[in-house]
């Protein structure tokens, strides 16, 4: 069960890198500031999406040793 939440929130990161990324594209001619801070949230998830996967499969790897 608790792989399963932690796989969901890794999808859940690329969702918001995704949407930050559209939101970039529909503000980049009319607020650039705005736009910089959605590139800024869109970078963020994505790190964090890396960062849990690595998270997990060091959990998984940890509970099949035991």
């Amino acid at each position: 069960m608790g792989n399963k939440i932690y796989r969901l929130f890794e999808f859940a990161y690329i969702g918001m890198a995704l949407f930050s990324i559209y939101l970039v594209i529909t503000n980049w001619n009319s607020n650039r500031d705005r736009a910089y801070i959605f590139v800024f949230f869109g970078v963020i998830a994505i790190f964090m999406f890396f960062f849990k996967r690595r998270f997990r499969k060091n959990i998984e790897k940890r509970n099949q040793n035991q």
